[in-house]
């Protein structure tokens, strides 16, 4: 896994979101450029949409859930819909395994204020959604809870 570096974070609130509101579906939009390294994050009531490249379709998307009175930090990653084969969903699948903990240190300290107001969901579990066709990749995985990413 790459190392956060919070210098190479861009954060935006999308209005009426904000460092404290909402909790319940606040979304977040995570997307990278590959020749800076920069990453941008984000975070409103809905994606960012204009900022995901529909070729690439490398961003990483998450969102806070209730379910039965309790928080879950949910995210979803694009492997395929048939446009990648086996081989290249492959790939992608294992580079997005590999750098989620950046993806997720990201977005948890480019949110860290939200924490401030709302310090218990840094207890809540993280679950990522990876998207294919291919019954092999398309899985949820648990990448803990978000305290681990906390940069201190």
């Amino acid at each position: 896994m790459s190392d956060f570096n919070p210098e190479k974070l861009s954060v935006t609130y999308l209005p009426p979101a904000s460092i404290f509101n909402p909790i319940d579906n606040r979304k977040y939009t995570l997307t990278h450029s590959d020749t800076t390294g920069d990453l941008y994050l984000s975070i409103g009531c809905h994606y960012d949409l204009k900022k995901i490249n529909a070729q690439m379709r490398d961003e990483v998307l998450g969102e806070w859930r209730r379910e039965h009175g309790q928080y879950t930090l949910c995210g979803n990653v694009y492997v395929s819909r048939g446009e990648f084969d086996e081989k290249l969903s492959k790939v992608r699948f294992m580079i997005f395994k590999k750098e989620l903990p950046l993806a997720l240190a990201a977005i948890v300290n480019g949110d860290r204020g939200f924490f401030t107001y709302y310090p218990w969901l840094l207890d809540a579990p993280v679950y990522i959604y990876f998207e294919s066709v291919f019954d092999e990749f398309s899985q949820v995985i648990s990448f803990g809870t978000p305290r681990q990413y906390l940069i201190k």
